[in-house]
């Protein structure tokens, strides 16, 4: 239990480290595009080799393409709301300001929560921490913590606001790696193939609806190297797990 609270908030702390960083100094928007693009490239990785095979591993494939479908419908639906509230996961939610806070943490739980909640289930199981998970979460978390902060900050947030927010979020998303390995006692190897495959369904919609045409649109046509980039250390650091 010990053990996915501390990886789990390492995972989360990059959420902090963001905002730390948008504190420090003003990133342009090419900036956060080329993290955008890495991380993609690192939750590609992520969802092939350790959730939809793990899942499918665990499970079979229908859990795996029941939680799929239903994590991609669920993002969806929740992706919709957020954007009706003025800060959804579109390529306009960096130009809100401090009153779309509440929509961005919502937002930021929708990938946190279940990426966490894996990453406690495979602890779990007594296999070592997935590096190449690990890596994904930490740093597709930076550029949605940088971009968001900045955005808040210049909506006339203060700082206190902005800090305490992001920490609740980081808060939580550490907890769900907690309840992932708590669960995992009483968890059937259907219900893993299912968490695995929300995630998946989830992450797979984010990056196709925002994080990879956001990351193209402010980095160019250099995104597809950092993009590759990024899946291919991913995909080593899971050859290490």
């Amino acid at each position: 239990m010990i053990e996915a609270l501390w990886w789990g908030g390492v995972a989360a702390s990059s959420l902090l480290i963001g905002v730390a960083l948008a504190f420090v100094r003003h990133w342009s928007k090419r900036s956060i595009g080329l993290v955008l693009g890495f991380g993609a490239g690192a939750l590609i990785s992520a969802v092939s080799f350790e959730l939809a095979e793990e899942g499918l591993s665990a499970g079979g494939l229908r859990p795996v393409a029941f939680g799929l479908a239903a994590g991609a419908i669920v993002f969806f639906v929740a992706d919709g709301l957020i954007a009706r509230l003025g800060a959804g996961r579109s390529r306009e939610r960096r130009t809100q300001g401090g009153a779309a806070g509440p929509a961005l943490a919502l937002g930021a739980f929708l990938d946190g929560i279940p990426e966490q909640l894996v990453l406690g289930l495979g602890l779990a199981s007594g296999a070592p921490i997935s590096l190449g998970l690990l890596a994904a979460i930490f740093v597709s978390n930076l550029p949605e913590a940088v971009g968001s902060a900045s955005a808040m900050r210049d909506g006339g947030s203060s700082r206190g606001q902005i800090a305490l927010l992001w920490l609740v979020v980081a808060v939580v998303c550490t907890l769900a790696s907690g309840a992932g390995y708590l669960a995992a006692d009483t968890a059937s190897g259907e219900m893993i193939g299912i968490v695995n495959g929300f995630a998946a369904g989830a992450l797979l919609v984010m990056l196709v609806d925002s994080m990879i045409p956001e990351a193209a649109e402010h980095s160019g046509r250099v995104t597809g190297l950092v993009t590759t980039l990024g899946f291919a250390v991913a995909m080593g650091l899971s050859t290490l797990s």
